[in-house]
This record gives structure tokens, sequence and C-alpha cells, in this order.
């Protein structure tokens, strides 16, 4: 089968995927770099372990109002395992039949795993981005500031992973209040003791300390016209800043915040590390990351040489 193909819920239906079959959901998913990423690091644990000669991994695009009947049929078809990306995290909790603790914790789901009678839960986003900002920017969660943009389910794992690591205080803001409200409360149903505060994106908090990690959860970034989701002229330049989105690399966000001093980040040492931490809890075995990452940077680095193929 094709693992550079975006295939359908039809496709599903009236094709077969032979072999340990893995897949992410999402709408819209064409530019999801999770199959070239997990099909060579799946390459290198075939060479070592027979087991994995047969393990594939495809991209399905299946809209929000699809996931209700797509799961079952992915399990139907004997689907090892499934990551989902937007507009599923949120949405899948209530489709499937047990949740890790984390997952329970973060209120969002990236990874299920196949069980005899349905999908087990997972989120390994939180897991991804602490990797991605320890090995990028050298920074630990712990006892740091963080200023959160983002409401949705990569933010909320994001939050729930700061609070989980110690982090010293969390400060975090959205466009729709409504959505920032609801994410508040999870986290403070939590009792971690760490305090919570909420702002309007358009006036950064006060008395800040001198050093902090601005996350950027949102989707604002994607495309090259799209602003900075957040004004980053009030910080200092003993911030760092991590966006999200990989794609383009260098976001306005980032371009702003280098312009201002501080060290940025974008997130796909965040994508490399969620992947892997997935690809282990399917395999049981130890996953190249760093395979991953070279994967994706080669993506990447072909999708800007031509378009037309992203």
């Amino acid at each position: 089968m094709n693992t550079e193909k975006t295939y359908t819920l039809e496709d599903l239906e009236h094709l077969e995927f032979p072999g340990t079959a893995l897949a992410v959901l999402g709408d819209p998913v064409k530019h999801s770099l999770s199959p070239v990423m997990h099909n060579a690091a799946l390459a290198v644990l075939a060479e070592s372990d027979v087991r994995f000669k047969d393990w594939v991994y495809y991209r399905f695009e299946v809209p929000a109002a699809a996931l209700v009947e797509a799961l079952p049929r992915f399990h139907a078809k004997g689907f090892m395992g499934l990551n989902l990306t937007v507009p599923h995290k949120v949405l899948a909790l209530e489709f499937i039949e047990s949740l890790s603790a984390e997952a329970e914790a973060m209120g969002a789901v990236n990874t299920l795993k196949r069980t005899e009678s349905g999908w087990e839960g997972f989120n390994t986003d939180g897991y991804g981005m602490e990797r991605g900002l320890n090995e990028e920017l050298g920074l630990a969660l712990r006892d740091s500031e963080i200023i959160l943009v983002g409401s949705g389910g990569a933010a909320r794992a994001a939050a729930a992973q700061c609070l989980r690591s110690g982090c010293a205080k969390l400060y975090l803001g959205n466009r729709s209040q409504a959505r920032l409200a609801g994410l508040y409360k999870i986290l403070r149903d939590l009792n971690t003791g760490i305090p919570i505060e909420t702002f309007e994106l358009n006036d950064l908090p006060r008395d800040l300390s001198e050093t902090g990690v601005l996350i950027n959860a949102t989707s604002l970034g994607l495309r090259g016209e799209d602003p900075a989701p957040i004004a980053v002229a009030g910080l200092t330049n003993g911030w760092s800043v991590y966006d999200m989105v990989y794609n383009p690399p260098e976001t306005r966000l980032l371009m702003e915040a280098r312009a201002g001093g501080m060290a940025t980040a974008n997130g796909l040492s965040m994508l490399v590390h969620q992947g892997a931490r997935a690809l282990e809890l399917w395999t049981g075995a130890i996953v190249d990351a760093d395979r991953m990452q070279a994967a994706a940077e080669g993506a990447l680095a072909k999708n800007r040489k031509d378009p037309g193929d992203a």
C-alpha cells in the first residue's frame, strides 16, 4: 500500500491494509509528517527484529462528525494503533474504552492502542513538548514560569504537563474566553497547588519574572500570513518562546521573539518525541527518535523545494 497517500473512510471500507497497520486520523491531515517519521523508525526496528517487518503506518482524513463511526471500523479492520490530531483529541474521549492517568489528567488523547474489546487512550503530547523544550532550548518545566496560549487538545496536554512537572506558575491565554474558562476549571480540579492565572491576549500578565517560557499551542502560524497569537514585546530577553507549529519552521511569533533577543524553537522536536513515545507504546520496543527527526526534516525540506507535493 502507498504510505504517501491520504486515505478516507471509504478506502478503509474497500481496501485491505495488510500487515500490522497503524494510522493518524485528522482533518486536515494531508500535511502530516507522522507516516514518514513512523515508517522510518519501523524500518530501523525491522532491521533487528523480524516482528516489525510487516508494520506500516498510514494517514486517513476523518472529519469530526465521522469519528464515532471511524474508531470501531479501524478496530474491526485490525489496526494496532492510531494517532489523533486536530480535531479529534478531545472529541475521542467519549468513544474509547479506557484512559491512561496522563490522558485523563490532560482531558485529551492523541494515541490509541488496540485492546481486544476497544481502544485504550494515551496522551504523549505533554511528554513530547517537555522533551522538545529540553533538547532545543535547554529548559526544564520545573520551577519555570509558563505562559501558555491556546485551549485545544494540545494546550490541555501542555498545561497538564507543566503542572505535573512542577512549574512555578502557569498563565493561560486564549481568544475564546469560554474555552479558556473550561480549561482553567479542568486544571484547577487537578489540585496541584501550583498558581494558575488567566489573562487577555492583548494584555500580558503583570509582575512576570525576568525568565520564563512562552508556549504557543494554537494553530496561528500555519499560514504565512498569520499574525502572532500574542505580542511578545512586553517580555524580557530572558524569556524563551516555543511554538508548537513546525511548518513553516519560522512563524511570525518566532520572528518577533528572536528580534527581541529571545531564544526560540519550533515544535518539530515535540512532534518527533510524541511520535516516538506512541510507537514505543504500540511496539514495546526502544524507538530511534533521531531517525524520526531526520525523516521529518527531510520531508519538510522536500516539501519546501516542491510545494506541490506537500
